[in-house]
């Protein structure tokens, strides 16, 4: 949920202080803000009869209005320099996936959010963007800090369903992980190109994957995909 800037404090993306100082403090040091990178993210394993309503604001408190709080904050200087907005979202924020609902609530509603704002933004000269990884070979699923046979063993009617799923996609992650150096040049080229794209997936696998729900207008073949994980 941090991120370092320098001599800068830590980033909470959640405390609106610490992103106004955060943001004033690169306008100090250089002058302008040309680009903003939203990537604070915090995973999240779970379905909601089991969950508290609380964690699941939490989970919205990062992945959702963390991302508004700084693009908030950003905006003036971004007009200022015609600068570009790139938010880092999910293939889950476009295909909601089994015992990820919260996370990819929140990601889906930075890309309705997003998608609304690109028009309003490029009338002031703003560039907007959204980059689409899949799973990347990094800590943050570690980092979510569950045990997941203490899940599994704790969630009753749903035992056999999570089961299932940890075990699916245990087995299939490395198979198409991404590094974090790979996606990070897919985010280098937006920041370069001289008209990126709206959205961007990072990998074969992401575009096949989110291909499966843009194309999908009755969600007879998302439901299909997603349900067969728990099978």
């Amino acid at each position: 949920m941090g991120l370092g800037f320098g001599d800068i404090r830590q980033l909470d993306v959640t405390d609106e202080a610490s992103v106004a100082a955060a943001v004033a403090g690169v306008v100090a040091d250089h002058g302008r803000l040309d680009a903003v990178i939203n990537n604070a993210g915090a995973g999240h394993l779970g379905t909601l009869e089991n969950e508290t309503m609380d964690d699941v604001r939490q989970v919205m408190g990062v992945n959702f209005f963390g991302v508004l709080q700084v693009t908030k904050a950003a905006l003036p200087h971004l007009r200022a320099s015609g600068g570009r907005l790139i938010t880092v979202t999910s293939v889950g924020g476009v295909v909601g996936q089994p015992f990820n609902e919260a996370y990819c609530a929140a990601k889906s509603a930075v890309e309705g959010y997003m998608e609304s704002l690109v028009p309003v933004a490029a009338k002031v000269g703003v560039t907007v963007s959204m980059v689409e990884p899949g799973a990347v070979a990094t800590e943050f699923v570690n980092n979510i800090g569950v045990d997941p046979a203490a899940e599994i063993a704790a969630a009753g009617p749903y035992a056999d369903a999570l089961d299932a799923y940890v075990t699916r996609t245990v087995g299939q992650f490395l198979s198409f992980a991404q590094t974090p150096g790979q996606v990070a040049d897919a985010v280098l080229e937006v920041l370069t190109a001289e008209q990126p794209a709206f959205r961007i997936q990072t990998s074969a696998w992401a575009r096949a994957f989110t291909a499966t729900k843009l194309a999908d207008l009755d969600g007879s073949a998302v439901v299909g995909l997603t349900g067969g994980r728990l099978d």
